[in-house]
Order: structure tokens, then C-alpha cells, then sequence
């Protein structure tokens, strides 16, 4: 049996996505969408159980880049306490909380155009402590080069997260300072040293259906497809240029969760950022469109999340229960599809 993914059978996967196809998906009645995602859903994972991540901004603020959703942009004037590289035991009792409190993957974020020599060293031995707890690691540092993601290969990194964020065509609306292609770069490096790629989106950006379609088109014909793709609702903050744009309609970002699935059936769909706006029946419709992983806690970076213990109530509700680990809970995700599958033809 495989160790590194959730399946116990070899499927098919497809890299040949065209965006007109993708389209075609998105436009289907929603219940025949759903329909399609719940079925890959349950034939590659336990439709019951989701992965729990815990997020911590480890440098605040500061950044040179221009995204205009990103309130840590030097770029908007945005009150954030910025903050250097926390301390390493700062780090430390927040990932042995997060543990403590159901997460099995603890990621770091620090606001950077790239990492500095001297701060990626420090990130470097973060990187082999917080994996000596027993956790899974991911970090989104910005661009990295080739040495520097084999570094923390050999730290001991298990993910590195470098959302497209959206669509090559509406890229230029949003981020000036880097391109579409550095993005694609720095991922590139970060599989050849043989981590695990987390890499989605945003949506609600003022972004077509054309370019939600486009940006799983990219995802989903990359040579292997991201082992978690975390898909993002548009937080708006005051001062940042996206403040002001038109809310997103729920069912399109349920639509959005399904097509994730339907293209990428053995990644991890993850719930990320705009949890905290959505209703407990609106993330129940994404977890029955395939999302299987979701931040945990009430910070992401610098904007809200929901409390925990509204998490466990709506787990609760659901009799959905954490898996714990996205590469060690292998058999139990077979074990549950089987189940599953038994229920469905009894």
C-alpha cells in the first residue's frame, strides 16, 4: 500500500485539463456537480473525515510585494503589527498547542519577497524543531530558489505552500511585483527536492468563472498535481485595493470546491482563508463537494478564523471527525472508503 497518498488502488489521473472543459463542469446544475465530486470523493478518500491545520504568521507585515488582497503589504495602508521572526520558543508552545488541540500539521507563514540568508537559517532549525514535536510541517516563506528548497528538504519539511493565487490572465489585476512564472518556478524547485507542493487560489477577487476554470487548469496539468490545494474566499480588509469588491456568491465557491475535486481527485481540498464569513450550511455543502482539510484556530496570518470550539460543535453536527495526518492516515482512509462503499452497495 501506498504511504504517501490517500489511496489504496492506482487511478488515472488526468494533466490534459483544457479550460473550455473545466467550464463545462462549473456550468453543470449544481446537483449533478455535486453529485460528480461526491462520487471521487468517496472512491479515493473517507467521505467522513478532514484533515485539521493550524497556521501561525511567524514574521508580520512589512512585505515588499503588491498583492491587493494582502494586508501585509507595504504597499496599503493597512494598521498591522508588524513583527520580526518570532522566537524559536514562541514557535514551539504555539505548535505543541495546536497539537494539543487536534492539528496534525503545523504551517508558518512569514511575509517575505524571499527569505534573507540570515532569517532562513533561523527558519531552517524552526523547520527541524517543530518536526521533532511529531507534527507535519509546511511553511510559504515566497519565492525560494533551488538550494534553498533542498535545504529544508533535508530539515525535514514536509510542505511548502506557493498559492497561483488566480488565473494568468487576471494575474497582472492583482500582483505587479512578481510574475506568474516566478511562481511557477519556485514550485517547480520545491518538487524536484521531493516536498510535497500546497498550492490553490483565491476566489472573489472580481476574477470570471474563466479564471477560476483557467487556475485549475494550471493546478491540475502541473506534471503532479498539488497534494493539498487550499482554496481561499477573498477576505476583505479596509485599505488593501480589494476592500471594496462585490461579495461572492456561496454556491459559485461550493461549485469551485467541487471542480477541485472532480480534476484533482486524490489531493487534499482545503477550506482556507473567508471561513469565518461563511455559515455552518455553506461549509457543510464544501465538505459534501469534497473538501477534506481546513485551518484550525481563530488567526490565519492576520485575519480571522472561527473559534475552535464552533469547529468541533459544527464536527459535531456533521459526525465529521479529524484524520490525523494527510500522509500517515493512508490505511484508515482506505478502511473508511471500503465502508463506505459497502454501505452504498448493501
Amino acid at each position: 500500500m501506498q504511504t504517501d497518498t490517500p489511496n489504496f488502488e492506482k487511478v488515472q489521473l488526468r494533466h490534459d485539463w483544457s479550460v473550455a472543459e473545466v467550464e463545462n463542469l462549473f456550468n453543470q446544475p449544481f446537483n449533478d456537480l455535486m453529485f460528480q465530486a461526491q462520487q471521487e470523493h468517496r472512491h479515493n478518500f473517507d467521505p467522513n473525515r478532514v484533515q485539521i491545520s493550524t497556521l501561525l504568521s511567524i514574521k508580520t507585515g512589512g512585505c515588499p510585494e503588491d498583492c491587493g488582497y494582502c494586508p501585509q503589504s507595504v504597499h496599503h495602508d493597512v494598521d498591522v503589527d508588524v513583527h520580526a521572526l518570532m522566537e524559536m520558543d514562541q514557535i514551539l508552545n504555539a505548535a505543541k498547542t495546536a497539537k494539543t488541540n487536534g492539528a496534525s500539521r503545523f504551517c508558518m507563514g512569514a511575509a517575505w519577497r524571499y527569505p534573507k540568508p540570515r532569517d532562513f537559517e533561523k527558519v531552517v532549525n524552526i523547520v527541524k524543531e517543530v518536526k521533532a514535536l511529531g507534527m507535519e510541517t509546511c511553511m510559504t516563506l515566497g519565492m525560494l530558489n533551488k538550494e534553498q528548497t533542498q535545504e529544508l528538504k533535508a530539515a525535514g519539511l514536509d510542505y511548502y505552500n506557493h498559492n497561483l493565487d488566480t488565473s494568468r490572465e487576471f494575474y497582472g489585476e492583482i500582483i505587479t511585483t512578481r510574475t506568474y512564472q516566478d511562481r511557477l518556478d519556485t514550485l517547480a524547485h520545491v518538487r524536484d527536492a521531493g516536498m510535497s507542493v500546497c498550492c490553490g487560489g483565491i476566489v472573489g477577487m472580481g476574477e470570471s468563472r474563466t479564471d477560476r476554470a483557467a487556475m485549475l487548469v494550471e493546478l491540475a496539468n502541473l506534471p503532479k498535481h498539488p497534494e493539498s490545494v487550499p482554496i481561499n474566499l477573498l477576505v476583505k480588509v479596509e485599505g488593501t485595493p480589494l476592500s471594496e469588491v462585490a461579495d461572492f456568491d456561496p454556491l459559485e465557491f461550493v461549485r469551485m470546491i467541487a471542480v477541485a475535486r472532480i480534476l484533482m481527485p486524490q489531493s487534499w481540498v482545503r477550506l482556507s482563508a473567508g471561513r469565518e464569513s461563511m455559515s455552518d450550511e455553506m461549509q457543510a455543502l464544501c465538505f459534501l463537494a469534497g473538501a477534506n482539510s481546513m485551518f484550525y484556530g481563530d488567526q490565519l496570518l492576520t485575519t480571522p478564523n472561527p473559534e475552535k470550539d464552533k469547529d468541533k460543535a459544527l464536527f459535531a453536527r456533521l459526525g465529521i471527525e479529524p484524520v490525523k495526518s494527510e500522509h500517515k492516515d493512508t490505511e484508515h482512509s482506505c478502511k473508511g472508503k471500503q465502508k463506505h462503499e459497502a454501505v452504498l452497495a448493501s
